[in-house]
């Protein structure tokens, strides 16, 4: 079942750029504003050269998440994700996006993630040819379209994925949510918008700012999030 949560348009905070001395208190803060997806990258020094964290990190956010009705969207960029879906949906995931180039078993990871009660998101690198989108679209609740390469901080947004953006809105089935990962501030986040997209993950822009809510409310209100 596709997670309520991703029906209507979104920012995505992702707590990546967050300060983990005090992570827990700036969810809290988009929470309070009325983010309803926090999003979490793994990454594995292997599919992508950084390190980040695992379903301890998800399982820490877990029940603030509830409280607000929200939900945890965790981005896998590891290989071979198929190995550990059931960590993430048990730690509290209730959606998951897998790289198309991770691993060998598109179908039947897409096909467990979904058995396992949550979302099932595909994404792709810059690079990546969409056709793979074709042969899973029935099988996925989000489409994720990295606006940079995945595993590198503080790159620009990649012009070309405006035209990505529009090509694969239009391979999605109906319904399906649009994501867009890097470089996502007021301005990209606009023409992505313009573009098809309809989940804007923002690190940076507003767990990494001065004042997350105040970021948050102002991107939320560029895209058209409803904040409820």
């Amino acid at each position: 079942m596709r997670p309520p949560q991703l029906s209507v348009t979104r920012v995505a905070p992702s707590i990546l750029a967050a300060d983990f001395s005090k992570l827990g208190a700036q969810v809290r803060e988009v929470l309070d504003v009325g983010a309803k997806v926090i999003h979490v990258d793994v990454m594995d020094g292997h599919f992508v050269p950084s390190i980040t964290m695992g379903p301890l990190a998800v399982s820490a956010l877990r029940e603030i998440v509830a409280e607000y009705g929200a939900m945890l969207d965790v981005h896998l960029m590891i290989e071979r994700p198929e190995r550990h879906i059931a960590e993430f949906t048990n730690a509290g995931a209730g959606s998951i996006t897998v790289h198309a180039e991770a691993t060998p078993h598109l179908d039947y990871v897409l096909d467990e993630i979904r058995a396992a009660g949550a979302g099932a998101s595909l994404a792709v690198c810059p690079s990546t040819p969409l056709t793979v989108y074709g042969e899973v679209r029935e099988m996925i609740d989000m489409a994720l379209c990295m606006t940079v390469n995945p595993g590198w901080g503080g790159q620009g947004f990649i012009e070309s994925s405006i035209g990505k953006i529009e090509r694969l809105r239009h391979m999605l089935a109906e319904g399906v949510s649009l994501a867009v990962d890097g470089g996502i501030a007021l301005g990209t986040a606009e023409r992505c918008a313009a573009a098809g997209a309809t989940t804007f993950v923002a690190g940076t822009a507003v767990l990494g700012s001065a004042d997350p809510a105040g970021a948050y409310v102002a991107l939320a209100e560029t895209v058209g999030d409803p904040r409820v």
